[in-house]
């Protein structure tokens, strides 16, 4: 799809929407998982995914052993409580993102990072394939201190071997998880209603070190 150049550029906290304070009522289970959209269950840990399609990115991680729960939706921008309309306008700032809650006593964080790293290709930008937009760029949102130095390591060892096959450098952003806004309840397990509908990930064929 074509967008302006204005929807490539990241808009200011003053050029964006106004948002506003009702957050989105999610009212059904997930559908594959089982658990309210909401829950964390204990001893889990949560991280976000920003990869592009955020459809497409849910059932990546749903499907991974140890993952406990996932949802879609809105990050890393200055919107509060956006519509997709808003955020595919490009002027809420935020990413679309999948929030994965995990059991790292069965599946470790540097797990979910290679996993991401191989899906897409973290070097186009505000891009991911043939979507544009400042909502489709790649990032990472960990929400522990651990998670952001192991992000940080996983993208410099991914960085380097992708240079040396003669990929642009990464351009995925990593920033301690802002606010997370849920997507529409259409928006939730996407492909798992429809099985056939559009999934854009395209990994580059280049493997992370683990």
């Amino acid at each position: 799809m074509f967008f302006e150049k204005k929807k490539l550029v990241l808009p200011t906290v003053r050029e964006a929407l106004t948002g506003r304070n009702e957050a989105m009522r999610l009212l059904e289970p997930h559908r594959v998982l089982g658990l309210d959209l909401e829950a964390e269950p204990r001893g889990s840990e949560v991280a976000y995914f920003a990869a592009g399609c955020f459809w497409g990115v849910e059932r990546l991680f749903w499907r991974l052993p140890g993952v406990l729960n996932t949802a879609v939706g809105y990050q890393a921008g200055h919107t509060p409580n956006p519509t997709y309309e808003e955020v595919c306008s490009g002027e809420t700032g935020h990413a679309e993102v999948v929030k994965v809650v995990f059991d790292p006593k069965r599946i470790p964080f540097e797990a979910l990072l290679a996993t991401f790293w191989e899906a897409h290709d973290p070097t186009q930008g505000m891009r991911q394939g043939n979507d544009e937009g400042t909502q489709y760029r790649s990032g990472i949102y960990p929400t522990t201190d651990t998670q952001r130095a192991a992000a940080e390591a996983s993208r410099t060892a991914y960085d380097i071997r992708l240079r040396a096959e003669g990929f642009a450098p990464i351009t995925t952003e990593i920033l301690p998880a802002p606010p997370f806004y849920f997507a529409e309840p259409y928006h939730q397990q996407y492909l798992d209603r429809h099985p056939e509908g559009y999934c854009g990930l395209k990994g580059t064929g280049v493997s992370c070190p683990r």
